[in-house]
């Protein structure tokens, strides 16, 4: 057992039982870990972390009545010494970035080897923060999340977001030319910019981003 650092408590939070009980028993096995509890939904886990005072939180984004980003937000603001490392099947920039932003300290996908989980707990645990690899942007410097950027929806132009808001709409591009008195020419290079950005590499999966993501204009 680390000498250290007293026993990292763990609360589990994700609204699949099935996942929440392998994570349970995953992390329960681990020296110097000890799982408090878990929960399924959002307002569970605010209730739950309120009760159980944890040292780390694993939660999963998508929960059923409120994001996990939130949930987040409202655990740390009554906690703020809780760190919370995002687990989820979201792997997009702005995800991270929102995680980010509102104070997880960390962030894996749920393809991620159970090793990785681990070094995650182990290295939030010990003031680190942690990003997985595969969805790390380059414009974050992992080893200070704190210092962010503006998150890739927010640094579109207000032509970009209106240009993305129709082509969300299912709008083509010479419709899209027709409504902003631009040519079909310009829209297209809106687009490709617009994917460079997002880094998404076709228009479905610009679509697909922006409703992931809740884009609103």
């Amino acid at each position: 057992m680390n000498d250290l650092l007293p026993l990292a408590g763990i609360l589990v939070v994700d609204d699949h039982g099935i996942v929440r009980e392998g994570l349970m028993a995953l992390l329960g096995k681990q020296e110097g870990f000890q799982v408090l509890g878990s929960a399924a939904s959002g307002a569970e886990a605010i209730a739950a972390a309120k009760r159980l005072k944890p040292d780390i939180v694993i939660m999963d984004l998508l929960l059923p009545d409120m994001s996990g980003i939130e949930a987040t937000e409202l655990i740390l603001g009554s906690l703020p010494l809780t760190r919370i490392i995002v687990l989820s099947a979201c792997r997009t920039i702005e995800h991270v970035y929102r995680s980010l932003r509102a104070g997880a300290r960390g962030y894996l996908v749920k393809d991620a080897l159970a090793s990785d989980l681990i070094h995650a707990v182990r290295a939030v645990r010990s003031g680190k923060q942690f990003l997985s690899p595969s969805v790390t942007p380059p414009t974050i410097d992992a080893a200070n999340c704190f210092s962010l950027p503006r998150s890739p929806l927010e640094r579109l132009s207000v032509r970009e977001r209106e240009v993305l808001r129709r082509i969300v709409d299912g709008a083509s591009s010479a419709v899209i030319a027709q409504h902003l008195s631009l040519s079909r020419k310009t829209i297209d290079t809106y687009r490709g910019r617009l994917m460079a950005k997002l880094g998404v590499c076709n228009r479905s999966a610009l679509i697909r981003f922006a409703i992931e993501n809740e884009f609103a204009v």
